[in-house]
């Protein structure tokens, strides 16, 4: 049996605040590729959502491999949740490569965002950590340890 071409396109989050978290990941170095208004049939059919009013934006990362789109709801109203932890089942986390943990860790506390425990360094390969980011939303940063 012959496979499907796939390959991932986004990851979609929603947020109370779209501003807020377009200025958080641009400041750690995404870009803003676009922004929208959605509403109409099509996003009610294609979202699952009756009278769906949505203000959109897509960011991407430097090496363009990366997107994340970002929804605020207008309508349907946005349901508040409890932050999801580590081992909530289902998504729970971003994962951002960095080339420098304390710098980027420095532009997240500007936005009231830190670690939620510590950094850790993983078998001298990788400085990691998770931090809460705007909208509670859990973000990991990892930065990659060079040989000397």
């Amino acid at each position: 049996m012959r496979s499907m071409a796939i390959r991932l396109e986004n990851v979609g989050i929603a947020v109370r605040d779209i501003e807020e978290a377009i200025s958080f990941f641009t400041d750690l170095g995404l870009t803003v590729l676009g922004r929208d208004t959605v509403s109409g049939e099509w996003a009610d059919t294609a979202v699952g959502l009756d009278g769906n009013h949505a203000k959109i934006a897509m960011l991407q990362t430097p090496d363009g491999n990366g997107r994340l789109e970002l929804f605020e709801y207008l309508h349907p109203e946005a349901i508040e949740s409890e932050p999801t932890r580590p081992n909530d089942i289902g998504m729970h986390r971003v994962a951002f490569s960095v080339d420098d943990i304390d710098r980027a860790l420095e532009t997240a506390a500007k936005h009231g965002c830190h670690p939620l425990r510590g950094v850790a360094t993983y078998e001298d390969v990788y400085k990691l950590t998770y931090l809460r980011g705007p909208s509670g939303i859990l973000v990991m940063l990892a930065q990659e340890l060079k040989k000397d």
